[in-house]
């Protein structure tokens, strides 16, 4: 395939120098640094997919993050992870701040966070930003949006955390509540789309944000079950247009079972909420009713051969979901080879129907198409 390489290339080899080097002072004078880059290639059959022009083969795909921590005294901990991300037209060379917070634990049943903190909503909002934990080169989009990772991963505010036990053969619960603010990542999909359509904001549109997390340890190994709930509204306003989201909710339900070799996952969530777009035009209303749930499966052939499948799926019953645009059912077949502990490559591929996130108009000019197979291909390196 002709493969088009576009990417700024310096950023991602300085941050990977920068890994190398770091390697052997990991923990040097109690400071822990830890990161990953990866490089991948995406291609894909009828519609371009992520911005890319993934139909001729796209390079334009690269990760990498450094993250720095240290323990100030046995209850006080402090980090920040940096992070730069190419992915097509979105992201760009400029390191941005996933997180950067401090820790403060009175005992395992207590503890606080304030910063930029991770969100923590399912099985895997706040470890999305890993590549090297997962096996996947993807997570399910109707969940976990690739284009959108900026957005979901973070709020600016504080946590209560802690685990309580339950009692003999009862397991425990670990529970996280959070408030704080958001905002669209500028460099991100969503702001993207708006774009596409002719609409640009003074600053990138946000507002408060609140919610929980509470899961279950059961006292069988392995298992877990849990739910969250987000809350948000947004605001923003441009040259000739105003944005309002009213305060909407999103609650989920997931669960998770590891055994041996097996790993099982999954995850549902539903998010009623209404885009009222204001212009000299008029008002716009753009209503969603989203059901987005995932299954999933691996096992580990050996310590260094992973495999698994998934099937994601998304619905946006607000609207006709006889439409392509408002649905989208992706199953995956995914491998991994882990090299060594530093480096790794997965190989991925998607059979998506519907065309309801990930495909933007503005790469696909002669429409899209309702069915799409794609191919993920990475590369990491991690320390």
């Amino acid at each position: 395939m002709a493969c088009r390489f576009a990417l700024r290339s310096a950023p991602w080899l300085l941050l990977l120098s920068i890994g190398v080097g770091l390697t052997w002072a990991q923990d040097l004078s109690g400071i822990e640094i830890h990161g990953f880059a990866t490089q991948g290639l995406l291609y894909s059959t009828h519609n371009n997919y992520l911005t890319m022009q993934t139909s001729s083969g796209s390079l334009q795909w690269t990760h990498g993050a450094i993250s720095v921590s240290d323990s100030l005294s046995d209850n006080l901990r402090v980090g920040i992870q940096l992070h730069m991300y190419q992915l097509g037209q979105l992201g760009g060379p400029n390191l941005q701040v996933d997180w950067a917070s401090g820790d403060y634990r009175f005992n395992d049943e207590i503890g606080i966070r304030a910063g930029k903190v991770k969100t923590v909503i399912g099985l895997f909002n706040d470890s999305q930003d890993v590549d090297s934990v997962f096996l996947w080169s993807l997570l399910p989009e109707s969940t976990y949006p690739p284009d959108n990772v900026g957005f979901f991963l973070a709020h600016l505010g504080g946590d209560v955390y802690g685990e309580i036990p339950l009692g003999h053969r009862r397991g425990a619960i670990r529970y996280d509540g959070y408030v704080g603010q958001v905002n669209l990542d500028p460099n991100g999909g969503f702001l993207k789309q708006f774009s596409d359509a002719g609409i640009t904001f003074s600053s990138p549109p946000g507002g408060k944000t609140y919610g929980g997390d509470l899961r279950w340890l059961a006292p069988v190994t392995g298992l877990l079950a849990g739910v969250s709930e987000h809350v948000e509204a947004f605001d923003g306003s441009g040259p000739a247009v105003k944005l309002h989201i009213a305060p909407f909710q999103v609650i989920g339900f997931y669960s998770e079972f590891k055994r041996g070799k097996w790993s099982f996952d999954g995850q549902y969530g539903r998010g009623p909420f209404t885009d009222v777009i204001t212009s000299p035009l008029g008002t716009l209303l753009l209503p969603f009713d989203v059901r987005a749930w995932f299954v999933m499966a691996s096992y580990r052939v050996s310590s260094k051969v992973h495999v698994g499948s998934y099937y994601s799926h998304y619905l946006n019953v607000a609207e006709n979901t006889s439409l392509p645009a408002n649905y989208q059912k992706d199953t995956v077949l995914s491998t991994r080879y882990d090299f060594n502990s530093y480096f790794y490559a997965k190989l991925e591929d998607h059979f998506v129907h519907g065309n309801g996130l990930g495909f933007y108009e503005s790469t696909n000019a002669n429409g899209l198409r309702p069915n799409t197979n794609v191919l993920a291909a990475k590369i990491g390196f991690t320390f």
